[in-house]
């Protein structure tokens, strides 16, 4: 091979024949010499200005020439309040969190209309605006151009998955909503409309504080290119007594003065990769201030912290000043992280979406302050519900490094290693540790320890510490000096290569947890797959120096040097691409200058480096003669990449008096396609529910406030809905939707009959299906972000190429003269062989045409069960078409793309989105079916139904995804336990492991048995049962010590329990890594009573049954004489009573006939005469009386009442 030279290392050979002049490689009159890095030399001849002038035309983009009618336009997206709905200008900062309860009452007009007016609706904070804008032409006219000629956006809201996975859900969330289309509320003078836009809520999910928002077409109007946009909840902000926001990690700063850029390195851009909402960006020189964005550096704002700033010197902190730069900031999902001279601080921002509880710091808080930190490292990815960094230390701790958690914004620091220094664990005197990086999912970490013997001979090592065994081992010692690779591309270094006088001098380290690809940077590279065996990359010159590398974590790894310039390279290759300066630089920029672009000028500086999306994009400070500004542009490598190419393989041909210029493509194919790719969601896990706003009733089609309220409620209802869903009993129709619509869509027909004739309620009509959940999405025209495989589950596609005519080769064969062989080759790099395999297959070649057939599978061996979407394997897969890195290029409409290297991300375990529910319908069924009878609880419950104790129990599962839709019966084995329980609902409680076994395993002699079976199939300790849909169903025992022996009753009814069930295959179930949990509550009742109680109850219930026969029967033979009785002494009271009336009257009359001293009168002879009368009446009844109780004994001495004698 032979040796290249400056930038030129990065392109291929050029294979000619003599009397062609190459680009490079010759030492003609027309030769292309290397590039200086202070920029590139161009061809001598006067010629070639002509020729290059002409390529900068040919190479300007495509589709400004390509396309003519097609105008550059793009979307413009903005948020705001409910308040600024309307309004033309403005926007507002997403920090408001919490659904507001501003839509309810409008829900309350909308009779007749398909909603459920027992259920509370609510609206979310914020609304999206959409515009567009094209070049030269009024937005205004556009949008509404746009609108007359039917154009609606799409709006495509992704949720991101959140970092703690033990508290909230893992799920690939996205909901797609159709924009509606508002009147400005600004004056105007038209009839119809001047001003207009487009708006959809923005809608907050519980996990997630980062959101990506795609805009599209809906395929009329104008053409619009699809965009992205980053919409972050801003945890940092506050708002003030004055209604304004304001930092709460410090004072914003309005003024972004030269000097805090000009001649200032750049500086590389730290934060947990896909989960932090806000960026920080520090390197601002002696002032306390940072950079802080919540779009991606799409606006940002200069923000002053407001930290102490002092500095805690000591002997055994080895730094000499003092400076109130930044040096390191790191920023999560909810935490940023600062280095200021060797302190620490943490803010963690007011995110209640995440965790409720905490409300958010304060202020800074310093954390390692008795420690002299002289570095952070940050850790890209979260792992096992946390996040982490590494805090590096100097002085009295040096050999030692702090290993920070965060876990729902609270922050804790350890000391590693715990049992002595790493210096002592590799058995050396004096180290320091340089760099440190964290495998999050084999618990490892990997060091970059600097090492100086006695003889002050200093070198390197990589070591891994284990953070289980706390075990220190050195994995690699890395060679002292650069080595001799002349006329190679790579190296593998084995201990027998030369090596230059070039010492090696390694700054840091990089891994890549999906391919397992380990970088060792300084002035030179080092590659490996396996952290112990590394290869030299020989194309990066030794003479530079790396400051940071930038990986996208898909196979793309930018690299700045001292120097501020930039490489490119491509995991899997051992080519490395100067981008910046470079030939292809220059040609760019002199485009984009001819375009008047204001992402370009003559002074510039490049502040960070970064990937968003697999794209590169730079912040860079512009300074020109009107004004200078801070502006994030993308980096366009592919564009870069051709253009060196080009530049680099020319032909120069003689042909009569002069010269033609022409160029060679290296590519080995023309055309790449991917077919027959698979239905993405079931690969991909995404969730996808669909939203379009209400019918207005008005012939414009414009909404109005309360059209939009009402498409708030319905969006956050349906998302309501979403989150409700994972219960345990499973719905008769598997959709989240079904409950919303239950006893709606037969009336469906009369909704769309009065929204016909213009008579809704509230001048809108919800059409049902407008609400739904997508299943079936459709593949597009290239591989998934990411894919997840279950055990022994494979993913296929097929790659057709067409091959450059050029690349085939003539052979002569037996029986035929010529035969046409391929020389196009696909390769499969896996990053993890032992737990996947790629089988390649080449199916079909037609002429130049070439089909490959590739199938990813899972080796079904690599991982335990696992609870769905927990403890997920990174690996990848890395397809390649041999000789097409940095040579195949295909236009887009975005710019062209890079062709021939595809790597797909895979995660390896229990896929997110799939359960174990209860099928409660089919368990009825069954149970009904083979007990030929069922009865149901007294008291009925529709979600809850309840079974007889004496009846055998048919329990029913379901496998159901909520991704694709599918719902199945469970085929797999499980065990089935009461891990709690009690005779009400208030009143259950959980069981101890120890109980757990008692009352569940058939092992047990304690007379505990809750339940038994007849299947004798056990786990292999035979603690337990296992069950499946085939079992012999469970009998209920109860036992004498089992809790729900002997339950007293409540009522007059049989007694009933709650049994907590646990259902799980780990460990009985081999066909996935799905440890699939349920947890349900169970009702049975007509529980039987110990014969203890039920005896005692039936002693007592005779006894009181005899007890009230009896008093029945004396009450019956006892009434007649007790009312007798009742009746005489009543008469006797009476006759008492009407006697002494009568004495006393007679008494009265003596008194008087003998005072007078005459006979009586008439009237007394008549008053005597009714007393006689009077007192014959009672003799005669008496006389009766005494007849009447001769039924009696009678008295030994009967005589006649005192009163009837006289």
């Amino acid at each position: 091979m032979r040796r290249r030279e400056g930038e030129d290392r990065g392109g291929a050979d050029l294979q000619g024949s003599t009397g062609v002049e190459r680009g490079e490689g010759f030492s003609h009159a027309t030769h292309c010499p290397a590039m200086t890095p202070a920029g590139p030399a161009w061809p001598r001849l006067p010629v070639l200005w002509a020729l290059w002038a002409l390529l900068a035309v040919l190479l300007s983009p495509w589709r400004l020439w390509a396309i003519e009618d097609n105008e550059e336009c793009t979307w413009q997206v903005v948020l705001n309040q409910f308040e600024t709905v309307g309004k033309n200008h403005g926007s507002d900062r997403f920090f408001n969190q919490e659904p507001l309860d501003t839509v309810n009452s409008l829900f309350g007009l909308l009779v007749d209309a398909p909603i459920d007016p027992n259920e509370k609706y609510m609206g979310f904070p914020y609304y999206l605006k959409i515009n567009y804008s094209c070049k030269g032409e009024s937005s205004e006219a556009l949008v509404r151009k746009g609108h007359l000629t039917g154009l609606k956006p799409v709006v495509l809201v992704t949720f991101q998955s959140p970092v703690n996975i033990n508290h909230w859900k893992l799920e690939q969330l996205q909901i797609q909503m159709e924009a509606a289309p508002f009147r400005s509320k600004e004056q105007c003078s038209a009839e119809e409309v001047c001003v207009m836009s487009w708006y959809t809520p923005m809608p907050v999910k519980n996990g997630s504080v980062v959101m990506h928002v795609d805009v599209s077409s809906n395929g009329l109007g104008p053409f619009i290119p699809n965009k992205r946009f980053q919409v972050n909840i801003n945890g940092f902000l506050k708002r003030q007594q004055d209604d304004k926001l304001q930092f709460t990690v410090g004072n914003e700063l309005f003024h972004l003065l030269p000097r805090y850029f000009v001649k200032v390195s750049s500086r590389p851009l730290w934060y947990t990769v896909n989960q932090a909402p806000v960026l920080i960006l520090g390197g601002i020189p002696e002032e306390k201030s940072v950079l802080l964005t919540d779009t991606s550096f799409k606006d940002f704002f200069l923000v002053e912290l407001s930290i102490d700033s002092c500095w805690v010197g000591s002997f055994y902190c080895p730094q000499a000043s003092f400076t109130a730069t930044i040096y390191d900031a790191i920023a999560t999902e909810s935490t940023l992280f600062i280095r200021q001279n060797q302190l620490v601080y943490y803010f963690t921002g007011t995110y209640i979406t995440l965790h409720q509880s905490n409300r958010g710091s304060g202020n800074w808080v310093r954390v390692l302050a008795n420690e002299c930190i002289k570095k952070l490292c940050p850790v890209y990815f979260h792992g096992n519900g946390s996040e982490y960094i590494m805090a590096l230390t100097t002085g009295k701790h040096e050999g030692y490094f702090h290993f920070g958690t965060i876990t729902d914004g609270r922050v804790s620091f350890k000391m590693l290693p715990r049992q002595q220094s790493v210096c002592e664990g590799i058995q050396v005197v004096n180290c320091s540790i340089t760099w440190t990086t964290y495998i999050a999912g084999d618990y490892n970490l990997l060091l970059l320890v600097e090492i100086e013997d006695i003889a002050t001979r200093k070198y390197f090592q990589v070591v891994n510490y284990d953070m289980v065994t706390d075990y220190l081992a050195v994995l690699y010692t890395i060679p002292e000096f650069i080595p001799d690779a002349q006329d190679l591309e790579f190296l593998m270094i084995l201990g027998t290569e030369s090596y230059t006088n070039f010492p090696m001098v390694p700054k840091g380290m990089s891994y890549n947890p999906y391919n397992n690809l380990l970088f060792i940077w300084g002035n030179f590279l080092l590659q490996s797959y396996n952290n112990e065996n590394f290869i030299y990359l020989v194309d990066f010159p030794k003479e530079l120096s790396i400051k940071y590398l930038v990986n996208s974590f898909h196979g793309d790894i930018a690299i700045v040097t001292e120097t501020e310039e930039i490489w490119y390279l491509l995991e899997g290759s051992y080519r490395v691409y100067k981008l910046f300066p470079s030939k292809g630089w220059e040609v760019y920029v002199s485009l984009q200058m001819m375009q008047q672009s204001s992402l370009y000028a003559p002074n510039e500086t490049m502040v960070t480096l970064f990937y968003e999306e697999r794209n590169l994009y730079q912040l860079v400070y512009l300074v020109n003669s009107q004004q200078s500004q801070l502006v994030k542009r993308l980096m366009p490598v592919e564009q870069l990449l051709m253009y060196q190419q080009l530049s680099n393989h020319f032909l120069l041909e003689q042909q009569g008096s002069h010269r033609t210029l022409s160029f060679t493509n290296l590519c080995p194919f023309t055309v790449m396609h991917l077919r027959d790719l698979p239905n993405p969601q079931i690969y991909t896990r995404q969730e996808r529910y669909r939203a379009k706003p209400p019918r207005v009733l008005e012939p414009s089609g414009f909404h109005n406030e309360n059209s939009l309220a009402v498409y708030q409620g319905l969006v956050y209802y349906l998302l309501w809905l979403h989150s409700k869903y994972d219960k345990p009993y499973a719905d008769p129709v598997h959709d989240s939707t079904w409950r919303w619509w239950e006893n709606k869509k037969q009336d469906q027909d009369y909704y769309f009959y009065l929204a016909s004739n213009w008579q809704s309620a509230g001048n809108v009509h919800i059409d049902m299906d407008n609400y739904e959940k997508i299943y079936d999405l459709k593949a597009e025209d290239d591989l998934p972000k990411h894919i997840f495989l279950d055990k022994g589950s494979s993913y296929r596609f097929s790659i057709f190429l067409t091959v450059r005519v050029h690349k085939f080769k003539s052979q002569p064969e037996i029986g035929n003269s010529f035969q046409e062989q391929n020389q196009v080759e696909l390769g499969v790099v896996l990053a993890d062989p032992d737990c996947t395999e790629a089988v390649v297959k080449q199916v079909l070649t037609n002429r130049n045409s070439v089909l490959f057939w590739v199938t990813l599978s899972d080796n079904s061996f690599c991982l335990n069960q696992d609870i769905s979407g927990h403890h997920l394997m990174k690996t990848s897969m890395l397809v390649k078409v041999l000789d097409s890195v940095g040579h195949c290029f295909h236009n887009t409409i975005q710019g062209p793309r890079m062709q021939g290297n595809l790597m797909i991300p895979v995660f390896i375990g229990c896929p997110p989105g799939k359960r174990l529910a209860f099928d409660i319908t089919y368990t009825l069924a069954y149970n009904r079916l083979q007990n030929k009878h069922y009865f149901d609880c007294v008291h009925l419950d529709p979600e809850m139904p309840c079974f007889l104790f004496r009846d055998i129990f048919y329990p029913f599962f379901l496998i159901q995804d909520l991704v694709t839709g599918e719902s199945g019966s469970f085929p797999g084995s499980y065990v089935l336990k009461v891990v709690g329980g009690g005779p009400t609902l208030d009143t259950i409680r959980e069981y101890s492991e120890e109980e757990i076994y008692r009352f569940n395993s058939p092992l047990d002699n304690t007379d505990s048995l809750i339940w038994t079976t007849k299947n004798t199939t056990t786990t292999k300790d035979s603690a337990f049962n296992i069950m499946s849909h085939q079992s012999l169903g469970i009998e209920w025992l109860c036992l004498e010590n089992s809790p729900c022996h002997d339950t007293i009753p409540h009522s007059i009814f049989a007694p009933e329990f709650f049994f907590k069930v646990l259902v799980s295959n780990r460990g009985v179930d081999k066909s996935t890594y799905c440890d699939y949990q349920l947890i349900f509550l169970l009702h049975i009742h007509g529980l039987p009573l110990s014969a203890k109680r039920a005896l005692f109850i039936l002693i007592v219930s005779t006894s009181v049954f005899l007890s009230l026969v009896f008093i029945y029967i004396i009450i019956c033979l006892l009434l007649p004489l007790m009312v007798r009785g009742c009746n005489i002494l009543r008469w006797k009271i009476n006759n008492l009573l009407t006697t002494e009336s009568y004495y006393t009257y007679s008494s009265s009359s003596g008194l008087t006939s003998s005072s007078s001293g005459t006979r009586p009168s008439v009237s007394s002879r008549v008053s005597s005469k009714v007393a006689q009368e009077t007192k014959a009446a009672p003799e005669e009844i008496m006389k009766k009386s005494l007849t009447d109780l001769s039924l009696f004994p009678a008295s030994p001495n009967p005589h006649p009442p005192s009163f009837l004698s006289s």
